[in-house]
């Protein structure tokens, strides 16, 4: 366990995808539970990409999943892949059939980026989501931001240590003035997408990264290791009150063990 910049980060090790993607799922459900109990609303970022949905189908299954106050909980994405509503790339698409749809989740609470046939550009559903976001404004240092504070903001993490769309050496890692950008000529297909910024995503109380497989350890040690996030942006992303790594054993070859949360 240490701490960065005041806030705790932490690597949770499972043995391997199927117990991570387990773990965070028991742990988000557990969280909800007392959130809902403490304010209203709930706000939480949802990710895509197989160990991401993997959570949420496992949230589906879990037996506290159904007595939750779901009109307290509202939904978002750290990303979108920009196609069609009813495309199987789509993020929101994938999280609708593994959890959303089977739950009692008023329309209005979940917010979702726009898809190439609702809105003319990439550009467009960027604008329209910062605008949506700026619907639930939270106090920010010395100012309220135009976005709200996220709960929990769930993210994957790439081999080349991408979050959300914000890619190595891009312009979009590095914006701070807006909420939401358009990405285009995407290093990971398909090429146009919409990602929400660094500032939303650290606006976030707890931030939970989910990392399997062999090909993610190295960008977990450079993040750790506290690599430049323009070059390395997992290694910028980090929650107000607590900054969690969910990793399997082969992630997690080059965590130092004074790093790994024995719980």
């Amino acid at each position: 366990m240490s701490s960065d910049a005041g806030t705790d980060r932490r690597v949770v090790v499972g043995a391997d995808r199927d117990v991570v993607v387990s773990v965070v799922a028991m742990r988000l459900v557990e969280m909800l539970t007392e959130l809902v109990e403490q304010k209203d609303p709930v706000h939480v970022s949802l990710t895509g990409g197989g160990a991401g949905i993997g959570v949420l189908a496992e949230i589906a299954a879990h037996p506290a999943a159904q007595r939750l106050p779901w009109d307290r909980v509202h939904f978002w994405w750290s990303d979108e892949r920009f196609v069609a509503h009813d495309d199987d790339e789509r993020n929101e698409k994938q999280a609708r059939v593994a959890l959303l749809d089977a739950l009692p989740v008023p329309a209005a609470n979940i917010h979702a980026i726009a898809a190439s046939d609702e809105v003319g550009s990439a550009e467009d559903a960027a604008a329209a989501y910062a605008e949506e976001l700026a619907r639930f404004p939270s106090p920010g240092t010395g100012a309220q931001l135009a976005w709200p504070s996220f709960d929990v903001c769930l993210l994957g993490v790439g081999p080349d240590a991408h979050v959300a769309s914000l890619f190595p050496d891009r312009a979009e890692i590095s914006i701070t003035d807006a909420a939401a950008v358009a990405v285009h000529d995407s290093p990971k297909p398909p090429p146009v997408r919409v990602t929400l910024t660094r500032p939303v995503i650290n606006a976030s109380r707890h931030v939970w990264l989910v990392l399997t497989g062999a090909e993610k350890a190295s960008a977990l040690g450079l993040a750790l290791a506290g690599a430049s996030y323009q070059s390395v942006p997992v290694a910028g992303a980090k929650g107000r009150e607590s900054t969690v790594f969910f990793v399997d054993v082969d992630a997690a070859a080059e965590v130092p063990e004074d790093l790994i949360d024995p719980d």
